[in-house]
């Protein structure tokens, strides 16, 4: 009985890791099949929001908040509260400015 243990737990080990490293692929091929015409679309874009609360959107799901305040070929430098942040414009699949209510203030919650 002890003597298949070992293997089978070794078995499950490189399955967890390939299936790790197969992941990581997926998101390589992603960002490889997007080409530079595609990407310097969504800078220029992104330059149609300087100096506006915005939350960008990245492909793997991640909502960065704050004002964008310069755009370059590869970057988008954004200010919030605590810091400056570059984010890899490549990286970038959205960008909506921060919705307001009617008063003009931020809204608390936002659902996308």
């Amino acid at each position: 009985m002890h003597t298949y243990t070992i293997p089978i737990i070794m078995l499950l080990i490189i399955i967890l890791a390939t299936h790790r490293r197969n992941n990581s692929m997926v998101a390589a091929k992603i960002i490889k099949k997007k080409s530079k015409k595609e990407n310097g679309k969504m800078t220029e874009l992104a330059k149609r929001f300087i100096d506006k609360d915005c939350i960008l959107y990245t492909f793997n799901g991640t909502q960065i908040v704050g004002i964008i305040k310069e755009v370059t070929d590869s970057a988008i430098l954004i200010e919030n509260k605590e810091s400056m942040e570059a984010i890899n414009a490549e990286f970038v699949v959205r960008i909506r400015e921060y919705p307001r209510d009617k008063k003009g203030k931020k809204k608390s919650v936002v659902l996308d």
